[in-house]
């Protein structure tokens, strides 16, 4: 019996994945959390075989995840999905070891197919992930223009994003402003939009 965990921050895509799993023939959903922190403890629990991690999880993301389970329970395999062209995310699951990694667009067959596949000892790399990574528009923020871009797509100020990261005002206003050219956007609204529809926050 395969016995999966499956990580994921949206409950109606993490329930869907589950119940397509749940009906696979020698598989067993063991279980479900929501965030990256919540991983290592839930597998300390449940056993998992096979981890299935969204790597954009709130609290830990999930190739740190992965790390940590992965020096936890090494005998536990992990898959990494992620929205399309993440180069980075693609390296530093590469460097973390996984034995799996996903593009959010592979089909349901694709899915099931890498999980048995690494159950049983493969290591998979979407095809689609690793072309998106190797030839599609590259993710060109860091992880520190990440976390200041997420805080001000909910609405927060220079002053609280510094507060928030510990940094200085005039160093988050600098920020802000190279993330603008990175992205190639006029203004912070427009950074935000373009970097969301490109799944980088």
């Amino acid at each position: 019996m395969i016995r999966v965990l499956i990580a994921g921050g949206q409950r109606l895509p993490r329930e869907a994945v589950a119940a397509v799993l749940s009906a696979e023939p020698g598989m067993q959903v063991v279980a479900q959390v929501a965030s990256g922190t919540e991983v290592v403890a839930s597998a300390r629990r449940t056993r998992p075989n096979i981890a299935l991690l969204d790597a954009e999880l709130a609290g830990l993301d999930g190739v740190s995840a992965a790390a940590r389970l992965k020096s936890a329970l090494p005998d536990c395999r992990v898959i990494v999905v992620t929205t399309p062209n993440r180069p980075d995310v693609l390296r530093s699951a590469l460097a973390a070891q996984v034995e799996g990694f996903l593009s959010k667009g592979a089909s349901i067959d694709a899915l099931t197919a890498t999980v048995r596949r690494v159950a049983h000892g493969d290591r998979v790399l979407d095809p689609q992930a690793v072309t998106e990574a190797l030839h599609g528009p590259g993710n060109p923020l860091s992880a520190r223009d990440v976390d200041i871009l997420r805080l001000a797509a909910r609405g927060r100020t220079p002053d609280e994003i510094a507060a928030a990261l510990h940094l200085s005002s005039g160093t988050i206003r600098n920020n802000l402003a190279a993330i603008n050219r990175k992205v190639g956007a006029r203004n912070r609204i427009e950074t935000i939009r373009l970097a969301a529809d490109r799944g980088w926050i």
